[in-house]
Order: structure tokens, then C-alpha cells, then sequence
């Protein structure tokens, strides 16, 4: 198998690539920080433009990565193989602030179905190997025989580490992994976590007001940065809008509402997309995204978090650009469903 250099810039770093495999994965597992989440090609959080070489773009739909963007040398670095040595132009991450990953084992300590299709679920490490993370990353779950997937840590981070911390996982039909949590798994299962992983998180040397977006499960990561912002004691000002298609999606509702009415720094929007009458609502209705436009449209001083389906983040990052949003402001987690059980998910 042929092998390329491929110099990352401004950095100069560079790395050994293999034609076969992922750009974004080699760089990981050469100790070199690049931004990810999806690994699915659709968040652009690995996105990099190719100054020189040939590289192949993979398997990105053309909704992430349309012909203009191609042209323009633009690459999704989770689904890139150089074909070339090449140079590309992309954001590294500042190690110094961010918690190495590791490897640890775990436990199932509690499970509780937060709705039909949500199982809230515990995890217990080790005494002595506690989790470091920052509020709203997240891990790598496997489960035993090796099957894993990707799931946003819903508990705020302290600063000894944690010893346990909730996930929210969605029940996605006919996936494996899903289908196991739900059916099959059993409190005291034995676990294996990695992480954190991401570089989705509070950024705490902001002073900006804050916007919570967030999508059906994409409320567990939000739900570790209010916690986290409120240990802290912090009053920057946090509008959280938690968005789905009927009242169940909301799953801790009570909650959100509790953080507004006991906090006068934070207030709270759920909308519904498509409430059915058995859901008596009497909230905002439509996309979610689009409340905060009607609320906020211009965004040029604000901080935006998004959390959730891709079709939600995407329309975000478009729209809010276009309401002078900075695209340094807009952090993002998408989170890919998906029944194929030989593909990982990031919240399946």
C-alpha cells in the first residue's frame, strides 16, 4: 500500500498516510489533534482545504460537501485518503487544553427509560481511575465482543475527575448496539469506555451569552454545560431551546424548567416540531433552530452551541451565518443515527 506525507498547515505538522485509510484517523493514531465528532463525513468539523496534492474526498453527500466546496479544494478529513504527499490547511487542537483520552472499564450501575425510546444509563468506573473531561464532550462505549459506539456524556465534569456519569441513548431500530441496551443489557454489565473525544465543549474563557441548541438526545451534553456552569457559579447569561417532534422528546423537560425558574440568568424554549393533540401543547411550535432566529436575528454577539441531528446542525450553521453569527462562535456536535451495525453512530 502506497504512502504519502501529508503536511498539515499553519502548523507544519506532518504525518505518514496510507492511501487506504482516513487522514483523520492516521493523524489520531499519530498522537496529532485535529477537531472531529460525526467520523461520518457530515458535521464538517473535520474540515480542511487542500493546498496542494490529490487527495480523495471519500464518501461525503453532497448536502456536507457540494461541488463548489470540492472546487474550492475543501476536504472532510474523517472520509479523506491522500493519494499524494499534500499539504491542507486545518485547525488543530491545543492539546494543553484539553484531558487525553484513555481506556478504562466500566459497569453498568442504573438504567432508566427517560421515554420509550430513551434509556438513561450509569456508568461506573474504577476508584482509583477517574474520567477527566470537559462539559459536553464525549466517549467511545463498547460494549463486550468489542461492539461500540459514540455517546455525548450527559453529567457534568469536577475537577478530581468522575466516577460515574450518565448517557442518554436513543433507541434506534434494527441497530445492534441499540437494540442490546434496550433488550438485553443488564445491570453490573461490563463495559469499556474511551475518552473524552471531541472538541465540543464550554468554552469558559467567553464572556458571550450563550445559546443552547439542542435536538432530542443532543440535550445530554447541554445538560452537563448548564450543570457545569451553574457548580461554577457562573451568571453568564444561557438561552437553552430543546427541540422534537412531540412532548415525549422532551424527556426531562422538568428539568430545563427548573434551571430557568431558579436561575435568572437562564431561560428556556422547548419547540415541537410536529405535536399530535394527545400532546396538549401549547408551546412553540416548528424548527427549533428557527426560534432562535425569531427570538435573536441578529447573533453577531452571541455564542452558539448545537447539539444533535445533522439536518439541525447544518441548518443552523447556515442560517446563523447569515444572521452575523462569527464562525468561530458556532460549536457543534451532530449526532448520526444510524441501523447499519457495522457503522459506528455518534448517539445512536
Amino acid at each position: 500500500m502506497a504512502k504519502y506525507t501529508v503536511t498539515l498547515l499553519p502548523s507544519g505538522s506532518q504525518i505518514e498516510c496510507q492511501s487506504g485509510q482516513s487522514i483523520l484517523r492516521q493523524a489520531l493514531n499519530q498522537g496529532i489533534s485535529i477537531p472531529f465528532s460525526c467520523l461520518s463525513g457530515v458535521c464538517r468539523t473535520c474540515r480542511g482545504r487542500v493546498l496542494s496534492g490529490e487527495v480523495d474526498t471519500g464518501q461525503v453527500h453532497p448536502n456536507y460537501l457540494n461541488d463548489e466546496d470540492r472546487a474550492a479544494g475543501f476536504v472532510h478529513l474523517c472520509q479523506a485518503k491522500a493519494h499524494s504527499d499534500c499539504e491542507i490547511e486545518v485547525k488543530e487542537i491545543d492539546t494543553s487544553l484539553t484531558h487525553p483520552a484513555r481506556a478504562l472499564p466500566g459497569r453498568i450501575l442504573d438504567m432508566q427509560k427517560l421515554a420509550p425510546d430513551v434509556m438513561r444509563i450509569l456508568v461506573g468506573l474504577p476508584a482509583n481511575e477517574p474520567l477527566y473531561f470537559h462539559a459536553g464532550q464525549y466517549l467511545s462505549l463498547s460494549l463486550t465482543g468489542g461492539l461500540s459506539r459514540f455517546y455525548s456524556i450527559a453529567t457534568s465534569p469536577l475537577i478530581e475527575g468522575v466516577r460515574q456519569f450518565e448517557l442518554h441513548i436513543r433507541h434506534m431500530p434494527g441497530g445492534i448496539f441499540t437494540d442490546h441496551v434496550f433488550g438485553e443489557m443488564k445491570l453490573r454489565s461490563l463495559v469499556r469506555i474511551e475518552g473524552p473525544i471531541g472538541n465540543f465543549y464550554l468554552r469558559e474563557d467567553s464572556e458571550k451569552p450563550m445559546i443552547l441548541l439542542a435536538s432530542g438526545t443532543g440535550f445530554g451534553p447541554i445538560k452537563a454545560i448548564v450543570e457545569y456552569s451553574l457548580m461554577q457559579g457562573s451568571t453568564r447569561p444561557i438561552h437553552i431551546y430543546w427541540g422534537g417532534r412531540l412532548r415525549r422528546d422532551l424527556y426531562l423537560h422538568e428539568l430545563a424548567e427548573s434551571w430557568a425558574s431558579q436561575n435568572l440568568h437562564i431561560r428556556y424554549t422547548p419547540v415541537l416540531s410536529l405535536p399530535s393533540d394527545a400532546c396538549a401543547w401549547e408551546g412553540r411550535v416548528g424548527f427549533v433552530h428557527r426560534a432562535v432566529l425569531e427570538d435573536y436575528p441578529n447573533l453577531a454577539n452571541y455564542q452558539v452551541y448545537a447539539c444533535g441531528a445533522p439536518v439541525v446542525i447544518e441548518s443552523a450553521r447556515r442560517d446563523y451565518k447569515l444572521a452575523s453569527l462569527p464562525d468561530d462562535e458556532f460549536l457543534a456536535d451532530s449526532f448520526v443515527s444510524l441501523a447499519d451495525t457495522a457503522t459506528a453512530s455518534h448517539n445512536e
